[in-house]
């Protein structure tokens, strides 16, 4: 993904979870919510992975310097996206099976790393 010089932060965000939704969809997932908003958290994108939930979190970085994309969900972003996923699963009928994903994007190189922490 070129950065545009006219591009926000904000834009890149967007466009960085568009590529990322579009990357799963192509394998197969299904879109269930974007951008999760709780008063403790935030979920970038809930997915079903077969009779499973994913919770996504999209990290973008030009790359992969300072450890890229997967170094920068620090342990206090990890806490949020559990108390957020908490709270989603709080609102659903039945507790489905569950797991964090990343979706890392590095320099315009996807990464998709499953399982990333345990809740």
């Amino acid at each position: 993904m070129p950065r545009l010089p006219f591009q926000t932060k904000q834009e890149r965000g967007r466009q960085a979870e568009d590529d990322a939704l579009a990357y799963l969809l192509l394998q197969g997932l299904v879109l269930l919510e974007r951008n999760y908003l709780c008063k403790g958290g935030e979920l970038d994108l809930i997915m079903r992975d077969g009779d499973g939930v994913v919770f996504v979190e999209v990290r973008l970085r030009s790359g992969a310097a300072f450890g890229g994309a997967l170094a920068s969900i620090t342990p206090a972003k990890q806490r949020r996206m559990v108390v957020a996923a908490q709270t989603w699963l709080l609102g659903q009928k039945r507790l489905p099976a569950c797991r964090f994903d990343a979706l890392c994007i590095d320099g315009g190189r996807i990464s998709w790393l499953k399982n990333i922490l345990d809740m």
